[in-house]
């Protein structure tokens, strides 16, 4: 691309603040305004150059530094690009839903529904939902996007007296909590797990990867207030999409227990 986007900025040469990291605000300044998006490609290093009157050293220390950050990504023979936002995943230690952490955000989440049907339940699917093997449960499987991107692939399943109340309901573009908060379903705990794996042939194909590389699987099991079981969930999401965050106090009694365990 061309320097157009950068028209009127200038690194100032009296500033005390190292000629790498201006260049680096300039370049955040003009992302969150839009003038870069994700996606776009970044000028050339010698263009930054001209562009700046910076020597090459100042522009690899920048891209360096934003790369780091997750703000660029750089393509070996194609160039440096916006990066495309990850998901928070604040959605790890919260009863958050995927639909809402992106909204929360200004992203738009849209599902691929791949099968929303009755069916009888497996054992692990029974024993997370505290009910007998075999009995009928709601079980919806969604390829979800994130911007228009393959996010992530889950299978969530309900009771019958919970999922029931989602079955002819398009959810597409809605989310799953709101429809069942709108019945009156509305989860208050729960427990939920995040460890690292590998996509198979299908994951892979289903979210344009490779077979084989990286995904963060989230499992999770929510109840109501009177500590009934509503939902059983796992999703795989793109390990490329998607990074942990946590809010964390000093104060031992606002702190969460993680319980990790091998399987």
């Amino acid at each position: 691309m061309t320097t157009e986007a950068l028209h009127g900025d200038a690194i100032d040469r009296r500033s005390s603040s190292p000629m790498y990291d201006q260049l680096c605000r300039l370049l955040l300044a003009r992302i969150s305004q839009g003038k870069l998006k994700p996606g776009d490609l970044l000028p050339g290093e010698m263009r930054l150059c001209e562009h700046y009157g910076i020597s090459r050293t100042v522009v690899r220390q920048a891209l360096a530094q934003l790369e780091h950050e997750g703000v660029v990504e750089r393509v070996k023979g194609k160039g440096t690009f916006v990066a495309r936002p990850k998901t928070s995943e604040s959605l790890v230690h919260t009863l958050m839903g995927l639909y809402e952490d992106v909204e929360r955000r200004g992203g738009h989440v849209h599902s691929d529904v791949i099968r929303h049907e009755r069916e009888d339940a497996a054992a692990d699917v029974a024993e997370a939902l505290e009910i007998p093997v075999g009995d009928s449960v709601i079980a919806l499987e969604r390829l979800r996007f994130v911007d228009g991107q393959p996010w992530s692939l889950s299978t969530t399943w309900m009771p019958e007296a919970v999922g029931a109340v989602t079955l002819g309901v398009d959810l597409a573009d809605a989310s799953l909590y709101r429809v069942l908060a709108d019945n009156g379903i509305v989860a208050a705990e729960g427990v939920r797990s995040a460890e690292a794996t590998v996509a198979s042939h299908e994951q892979a194909r289903l979210l344009d990867l490779t077979t084989g590389a990286a995904l963060l699987r989230l499992r999770s099991v929510s109840r109501d207030a009177s500590g009934r079981p509503i939902e059983f969930f796992i999703a795989h999401h793109r390990g490329d999409r998607s990074r942990f965050e946590f809010e964390l106090a000093s104060d031992v009694s606002h702190a969460s227990l993680v319980h990790v365990h091998a399987e």
